[in-house]
C-alpha cells in the first residue's frame, strides 16, 4: 500500500529543541525548597551492616537528614520484582550489603556538594561475609547463601522441552557441541537516572522521572512508598537515551520518594557515572552456555540443546524475563522443531541483571548462530549456503515454532540476496584470498542473521513460573487526539515521556497520514500517571506499532465524527463523504465539502447545528491492547503466543585483523533489516546504526567486569572502553519490507535488532581472518589479548 507520509525519509520532530539545549531534561528541573541527595555505595561485595554513625555528617552545616536501610525497612516496603517474593530488595540495602555499590545510606542536603561531603562523614561497622562471584560456585550446597531466607543461591531452575531432542540428536550426521560465554555489559546512555520528588497537600507525592514507564509503575511504586496510588502523580521528564537502562528504573524514582516524604521538601537524586556504572538500576545478561545442535549431512538442522547459567547479581527484579525473549525466537529462523533448554538463574555478589537492547535475545542469538557457523565449517557449506538451506520460506508464515510463538510474516531469503548483494561478497571473497596471499593480511567476512522479536505480551513476565502469582495478560498502548476549534491538532500520548524512539515523530507521521495534515503541524503532549489512559509504553521494541494503533483507533473514531458533522451540514449520508487532505468532501464531487477547520467551528461553538444527540467538542481516545497474545498451558508443554511480530535482520562485516596486536579494524558493513511497513526510514536507521554499534562494543571493548573477590573492576570510562565514531564502521543500510497481518499498517518492531545480530557477524568475521591459526571467538567481549595468544598458540602449532 502507498502512503503519503509513512515511509518517507523526514526530519524528527524532536531535534530541533534537543540541538539548541531545550531538552528540559531531570537536571534542569528546579522547585521551590529542592534539597539533594548523595548516595553512600558499599566498598564490600558481601557483609552484614553491624551500624551507621552519621553524628558527623548531621553536623555538617546544610545537611538536612540521613536515611539508611533500616528507616526502608521501617517505613516502606521492598522494591517491585518479578523474582521470588523471598529475594527482596529495598531502595536501600537492610540488614546486610549484597555488592560493591549497593546504597548503603542516603544524605540529604541543601546541594548536592553538601550532601557529597555528608557522605565522605559516614561511618559504617561491616562484618564482612565471604564473597560469591563464581555462579557454579554459588549452586554448591555448602555455599553461603546470599538471601538466606531464600535458602539457596538458585533463583530459578527449570528445563523446558519442546520435541525430543534425543531422538533427534540419535538421527543426526553431525552433533556440534560448544561451551560459550557471554560477558556483561550496559546500557551507557548520555543522561543517567534521576528523579525529583515534590510532597504536596493531603499526602499527594509528585516525582518527576526519566523513568519510561508511568502508568503501570506508578501502582508499584506506590505499593513500595506505601501511600495509595491515587495520591502519587509520576510525571514524565524527557530521559537522554536509556537502552535499558531506564525501562523500569523504579528504586530511583521510590528513593527519592521516600526521601521527600520524610523530609517534607522536594529531594532531587541523579545518578552520577560511577553509580550508573556500578550500580544503575541494572547491568545487562552474564550468562555461560554448554550448547550443542544436531545437523544432517546437507547441513538441516534437526535439533538444539541448550543448557545456560545466569549469574544474576544480587537481586531477580526481572525474574527471569530475559528467557522469555530467548524462547520467543528460540530456533532463530530456521524451521527445526526439537529444543531442550535448561535454564538456572543463580545469584551473586554482583549489580542486578535487567533490561538491555535485546533483553536476553542477543544472547540467545549470538549462541545460535555460533553453533550454525560451526556446523557449516564442519560440513564445507558456506555461511550463506547452510542458512538458505534452513531458513522458514514466505509461504510457510504465521509460523508456529518449538515453544507456542508464532511468526507473523517474512522472507528471510530475500534478506539475505539483498544483503550478499550489497556487500558484493564474491569480490570480497577474491580480495580476501588476494590480500591474504601477497600482502600478508588477515581479512575476516562475518556473516550472521537475527529475529528481531518485538510488540511483547504481558504473558511472558510469568509464563515461566511454576506458580506464577500475577498472571497479568494486559499490555495496551493510548492515545488521545484533539482537535481544536481552529482546527489544529494536538496528540496526547500516555504512559511514556519523550525518548530515543522518535515518539513524536512516530506519532504526528501516524496522525499526518490519517487525516492528511502535515506532520509538522501536529503537537505532541505527554500525560503524567494522573492523567494518563493504559499503557505499558516503550520497551522491547513495541512502541511504534502499539502506539500507531492506539493512534490509528482514536483517529477512526474522530473521523467518523467528522463525517456526521459534515453530512448533517450537507444533508447528506456519511457513507457519501470521504476525508481527503484535511477536507471532508463528497465522493465524486470533490468540489463540495468542508474543511476540518470549518467542522471543528461547528463542533466547538454551534451545538445545535450538530446531529441530534452529538455532544460539542473533537477529542476521542483509543486504547490498542496487544494484536495477538493467547495464554500458556500449565505445564509449560506450550508457552503460548506472546511476540508474534517478527521482524528479521542479515549483517555481513569484514574487517581486518592484526594478528600482532590483536586489533580489529572495519572495511565493510552491511546490515539489511526487515521492521515490516516502516514509519520513519531516517529513525530507523539510526536504530539499527546505533544497535550495531552497541553491539560491536559488546563484542570488542565493553565488560562490566567483577574480580574473584567481588571487587568491580569497571567504574570509569577509562575502564569501560564503548566503541567511538572511530571504531564503528560507517554501516551501508538495507531494507525489505514484509508487513505484518497482525499490526495497524503492517508495522514490526525495529529498535533492537542491531544489537541482536552484530556480535554474532563480527565473531564470524574474526573467526574467518584468523582461521589458521584455530581462532573460535567463545567469549565476549574477545580481547586482543585472546587473539593474540590464539595466533601465537597456532604458529606453535605450526613449528
Amino acid at each position: 500500500m502507498t502512503y503519503t507520509y509513512i515511509g518517507k525519509d523526514r526530519k524528527r520532530v524532536e531535534d530541533p529543541r534537543l540541538l539548541v539545549g531545550r531538552g528540559g531534561y531531570i537536571a534542569d528541573l528546579r522547585l521551590p525548597g529542592m534539597l539533594h541527595a548523595a548516595i553512600l555505595r558499599s566498598p564490600l561485595p558481601h557483609a552484614w551492616i553491624r551500624s551507621i554513625d552519621a553524628t558527623e555528617a548531621l553536623k555538617l552545616p546544610g545537611v538536612v537528614a540521613v536515611l539508611t536501610g533500616e528507616d526502608c525497612k521501617a517505613k516502606i516496603n521492598p522494591c517491585m520484582s518479578f523474582g521470588p517474593a523471598t529475594i527482596t530488595q529495598y531502595p536501600m540495602a537492610v540488614d546486610k550489603v549484597r555488592y560493591v555499590g549497593e546504597a548503603v545510606a542516603a544524605v540529604v542536603a541543601e546541594s548536592r556538594y553538601l550532601a557529597e561531603d555528608g557522605v565522605d562523614l559516614l561511618e559504617v561497622d561491616y562484618e564482612e561475609l565471604p564473597p560469591v562471584t563464581d555462579p557454579m560456585a554459588a549452586m554448591e550446597p555448602d555455599c553461603v547463601l546470599l538471601h538466606e531466607e531464600h535458602g539457596s543461591n538458585i533463583g530459578y531452575e527449570r528445563t523446558f522441552e519442546f520435541g525430543d531432542v534425543n531422538a533427534a540428536f540419535a538421527g543426526a550426521d553431525l552433533i556440534v557441541e560448544d561451551t560459550l560465554r557471554w560477558g556483561r555489559s550496559a546500557g551507557m546512555p548520555l543522561e543517567t537516572t534521576g528523579a525529583v520528588a515534590q510532597p504536596g497537600f493531603n499526602g499527594v507525592l509528585e516525582i518527576y522521572c526519566n523513568s519510561l514507564n508511568f502508568s503501570y509503575f506508578v501502582f508499584l511504586i506506590a505499593a513500595t512508598l506505601r501511600i495509595p496510588s491515587n495520591k502519587l502523580t509520576l510525571k514524565p521528564v524527557p530521559a537522554g537515551g536509556s537502552f535499558g537502562s531506564k525501562l523500569a528504573a523504579h528504586k530511583v524514582p521510590a528513593l527519592a520518594g521516600f526521601l521527600a516524604l520524610q523530609v517534607g521538601r522536594p529531594v532531587s537524586y541523579i545518578e552520577d557515572r560511577i553509580d550508573h556504572l556500578m550500580n544503575s538500576d541494572h547491568h545487562g545478561c552474564d550468562r555461560t552456555y554448554e550448547a550443542r545442535m544436531g545437523f544432517r549431512a546437507d547441513g538441516t538442522i534437526v535439533g538444539l540443546d541448550i543448557d545456560v547459567v545466569d549469574d544474576y547479581g544480587a537481586y531477580m527484579q526481572f525474574g527471569v524475563g530475559h528467557h522469555g525473549n530467548a524462547f520467543s525466537q528460540v530456533v532463530g529462523p530456521y524451521r527445526f522443531r526439537d529444543v531442550k533448554y535448561r535454564l538456572r538463574a543463580v545469584v551473586t555478589n554482583k549489580c542486578q541483571q535487567g533490561a538491555y537492547r535485546g533483553f536476553g535475545s542477543e544472547v540467545h542469538n549470538w549462541v545460535l548462530e555460533r553453533l550454525v557457523d560451526q556446523g557449516a565449517t564442519r560440513l564445507g557449506l558456506a555461511p550463506e549456503e547452510i542458512r538458505r538451506r534452513n531458513f522458514i520460506q514466505p509461504d510457510q508464515f504465521p509460523y508456529k515454532i518449538p515453544g507456542g510463538n508464532l511468526y507473523d510474516s517474512g522472507d528471510y531469503p530475500a534478506v539475505l540476496d539483498k544483503a550478499l548483494s550489497m556487500i558484493d561478497l564474491d569480490r570480497w571473497r577474491a580480495e580476501q584470498k588476494r590480500l591474504r596471499e601477497e600482502e600478508g593480511r588477515h581479512i575476516g567476512i562475518g556473516l550472521a542473521t537475527t529475529q528481531e522479536r518485538s510488540v511483547f505480551s504481558a504473558t511472558e513476565f510469568w509464563f515461566l513460573l511454576e506458580k506464577p502469582t500475577f498472571p497479568l495478560t494486559s499490555s495496551p498502548e493510548s492515545a488521545t487526539v484533539t482537535i481544536d476549534p481552529t482546527g489544529q491538532f494536538q496528540l496526547l500520548l500516555h504512559c511514556q515521556a519523550m525518548w530515543g524512539n522518535s515518539p513524536e515523530t512516530v506519532g504526528a507521521t501516524v496522525l499526518a497520514e490519517e487525516f492528511g495534515i502535515p506532520p509538522e503541524t501536529v503537537n505532541v503532549r505527554y500525560a503524567d500517571s494522573a492523567h494518563a489512559l493504559p499503557g505499558t509504553g516503550p520497551g522491547g521494541s513495541r512502541y511504534t506499532a502499539m502506539v500507531a494503533g492506539a493512534i490509528r483507533g482514536a483517529s477512526r473514531k474522530l473521523q467518523k465524527k467528522l463525517l456526521h458533522i459534515a453530512a448533517h451540514s450537507l444533508e447528506l449520508a456519511p457513507d457519501d463523504l470521504e476525508l481527503v487532505d484535511a477536507r471532508v468532501q463528497v465522493r465524486g464531487a470533490p468540489e463540495t465539502g468542508l474543511t476540518i477547520a470549518e467542522l471543528a467551528g461547528t463542533a466547538y461553538f454551534f451545538a445545535l447545528s450538530l446531529p441530534e444527540g452529538m455532544t460539542s467538542g473533537l477529542e476521542e481516545s483509543y486504547t490498542y491492547d496487544h494484536p495477538y497474545t493467547t495464554l500458556p498451558a500449565p505445564d509449560g508443554s506450550d508457552l503460548g503466543v506472546f511476540y508474534p511480530i517478527m521482524g528479521h535482520a542479515c549483517h555481513i562485516a569484514v574487517l581486518e585483523v592484526d594478528p600482532d596486536t590483536g586489533m580489529p579494524s572495519f572495511l565493510d558493513y552491511v546490515a539489511v533489516h526487515d521492521a515490516g511497513t516502516i514509519v520513519n526510514p531516517r529513525s530507523l536507521g539510526g536504530h539499527v546504526t546505533g544497535g550495531a554499534t552497541q553491539g560491536i562494543g559488546t563484542t570488542l571493548y565493553e565488560e562490566l567486569a567483577y574480580d574473584e573477590d567481588g571487587q568491580f573492576q569497571s567504574p570509569t570510562f577509562r575502564d569501560y572502553l564503548i566503541p567511538t565514531a572511530s571504531e564503528a564502521p560507517v554501516f551501508r543500510i538495507g531494507h525489505v519490507q514484509t508487513p505484518s497481518p497482525f499490526t495497524e499498517y503492517g508495522i514490526k518492531g525495529g529498535g533492537e535488532g542491531g544489537r541482536m545480530v552484530a556480535p554474532a557477524a563480527v565473531s564470524a568475521a574474526i573467526d574467518d581472518a584468523l582461521r589458521e591459526y584455530g581462532m573460535r571467538v567463545r567469549r565476549l567481549p574477545v580481547k586482543p589479548a585472546t587473539i593474540v595468544a590464539t595466533v601465537q598458540a597456532g604458529r606453535a602449532a605450526e613449528g
